[in-house]
């Protein structure tokens, strides 16, 4: 540049255009003014170069306008992420209701005069309706948007928790003495109430894990909403217990006013699942993961199966669309043909796209369910988490077994179903967030099932990349399993009955190891398998619960009422160890054969190089 000091700004990133000074310096030669161009705007020789600098100025200030709008955009899709993250952490402090089902289920016992078969079958329709469907559900959250279950999450929750107050409100039912609602209404009720919570649990992690699950602290971001669903039923059984609560005639405190605490979640949770509709979005590239998949496919040759995936010869003609691209020839009509070939184009694009990532999710849900570990993981979820269920539901009528019937106290000395809720939320929430923290930072670099890599690449991709202590997360999975067996372990031996106040230690294990495999067994899923097609992956999991908390809950109930009828019990309540003793065995043995399972699982993974 001739006679110039100016610096080069980071804006003019093309070397090859040349700069404003030189465009009105060559436009005229005898102007050594580089500004005189926009000095005399009526000149006859400045008319081209003001236009070539009105031109070159608009390029620029396209160029800026673009960075500017991609950093707003970016900026934006932050904001999204982090508020998303924080309102599915508030949804799950929501959604786990029906875990404070103990502080009222004595009630329906006492108050309704349900027998303990009907109250477990009351939870059980809920255990049901909250982990049967999440498979459907998941698919709907993967292929459309968490929203609509947030929506859905809400009304359901809204209507089942109404039904439920009022159905509880009318009083025992004709066949037991009263002139209430029958029992199928609370049924009803509660399958409403299950479904409400699958659904909202499921779009708040789903989100969580879409949003953060390729980052680096997947297990933490995993782990909070995960935590924040344990600490819902302790929050809520406090409400409970010192807001919603009968005043005894000398102004003390007596039980829950069920109908009272119950229209207060009728009324939390619908507002809960209205904003989530909004504020549950999940802002990742999709597209960009899925063709990253698809190009690991094609190089390990499986794509080549797919008619999907298959050539088709060129590209489609116009009349291969038929009457579509009458209706959109129609349809913009004003439009120049350059652009109603673009429109047409995207739309083209748009619709492969959907396809491609539709056969990808099949795909990948397919290979999931063909997969003999998962199996395995599913079968050891299934053996812990139905016990942890089971005990979580009857946590109120196991208290009073443990109260001799010489005691005359106030207070049972095994503790308030309130307190044991508490425990059980508070260990829970510390076992998830410690069991996630703790996974991400020691866990090794994961290498994933799918897609399928060649084993030659598979050991390539095993050679450490980090150095210091790596711990697999199964190393934190199994030892939180055999804590929650000694748990049940400490119910069957005679030291509650003796001690009442241990009770309290076995609370406390059952949370923990319950939090964990709530928290790990998931993060493992989306490790192994990935996130593309997390929801309909961890839904189909997660449908072992609803079926372990029925057999246990039937377990629980049988032995209770039997050793009722065999004279253990006193006003409907059962007490002694008969009441409880052997199901606590059978809890403690199906753990361990979980055990078991998910080293056959970790096992299997090792053999393909998979690392978790």
């Amino acid at each position: 540049m001739t006679g110039s000091s100016h610096s080069i700004d980071k804006r003019d990133f093309d070397a090859n255009r040349p700069l404003l000074q030189d465009i009105d310096t060559e436009q005229n030669p005898n102007d050594r003014n580089p500004g005189s161009a926009r000095q005399r705007p009526s000149s006859r020789h400045s008319r081209s170069s003001g236009e070539g600098l009105r031109s070159d100025d608009g390029l620029l200030s396209d160029v800026v306008g673009e960075i500017v709008e991609r950093d707003r955009l970016k900026m934006q899709k932050e904001v999204i992420r982090i508020v998303s993250f924080g309102w599915g952490v508030v949804t799950c402090l929501g959604a786990g209701s029906i875990t404070a089902f103990s502080l009222y289920g004595h009630l329906l016992l006492t108050r309704l005069h349900y027998s303990q078969l009907q109250v477990n079958a009351v939870s059980i329709a809920a255990e049901i309706a909250m982990y049967l469907p999440v498979p459907l559900f998941g698919y709907l959250c993967d292929r459309y948007s968490p929203s609509p279950l947030s929506l859905f999450s809400g009304a359901v929750f809204g209507a089942g928790y109404l039904l439920a107050a009022f159905a509880y409100l009318s009083g025992p039912p004709v066949d037991a003495g009263g002139s209430g609602w029958p029992f199928w209404v609370m049924i009803v009720a509660f399958v409403a109430i299950g479904s409400g919570t699958s659904c909202m649990y499921l779009a708040a992690v789903a989100t969580c894990a879409k949003n953060f699950g390729r980052g680096k602290h997947k297990g933490i971001m995993l782990a909070v909403p995960i935590a924040a669903f344990g600490l819902s039923g302790m929050w809520q059984s406090q409400i409970g217990t010192y807001l919603f609560y009968e005043r005894l005639p000398d102004g003390t405190h007596g039980d829950l006013d069920v109908f009272k605490y119950f229209v207060f979640l009728a009324v939390l949770l619908f507002v809960i699942g209205i904003i989530g509709t909004f504020a549950l979005r999940i802002v990742e590239d999709d597209d960009k993961y899925i063709d990253e998949t698809v190009e690991e496919l094609e190089r390990s040759g499986l794509l080549e199966e797919s008619d999907f995936f298959r050539p088709r010869n060129g590209i489609q003609t116009p009349a291969e669309y038929g009457t579509f691209s009458d209706a959109f020839d129609e349809e913009h009509s004003n439009l120049s043909d350059e652009e109603r070939e673009q429109q047409r184009l995207d739309k083209e694009r748009e619709e492969e796209e959907r396809r491609k990532k539709n056969w990808l999710l099949n795909y990948e849900t397919r290979v999931f369910l063909q997969d003999q570990t998962m199996w395995w993981l599913a079968a050891g979820f299934f053996l812990v988490t139905g016990p942890g269920e089971s005990y979580i539901n009857n946590l109120g009528t196991i208290i009073p077994t443990l109260t001799p019937l010489s005691y005359t106290g106030i207070s049972p000395p095994a503790g308030s179903p309130s307190t044991h809720v508490t425990t059980i939320a508070l260990t829970s929430t510390i076992a998830r967030l410690l069991t996630g923290s703790l996974s991400d930072f020691f866990a090794p670099p994961a290498t994933h099932l799918f897609p399928p890599i060649p084993e030659g690449a598979r050991h390539r991709h095993l050679e450490p990349t980090t150095s210091g202590l790596t711990l697999s997360r199964m190393t934190f999975l199994l030892p939180s399993a055999f804590l929650l067996s000694l748990g049940y372990l400490l119910l069957a031996s005679p030291l509650p009955l003796t001690y009442p106040g241990i009770f309290n230690l076995t609370t406390a294990l059952i949370g923990f190891g319950y939090g964990s495999a709530f928290s790990l067994a998931p993060i493992i899923i989306s490790v192994v398998w990935g996130v593309e097609n997390f929801a309909t992956n961890w839904g189909i999991v997660a449908m072992m619960p609803a079926a372990g908390a029925a057999l246990w809950g039937i377990v629980y109930s049988a032995a209770y009422q039997d050793a009722i009828d065999r004279g253990d019990g006193l006003d409907g309540q059962c007490h002694g160890w008969r009441c409880y003793g052997f199901w606590a065995v059978g809890c403690t043995v199906s753990v361990w054969i979980a055990l078991v399972a998910w080293l056959v699982a970790w096992r299997g993974w090792k053999r393909r190089g998979v690392v978790v």
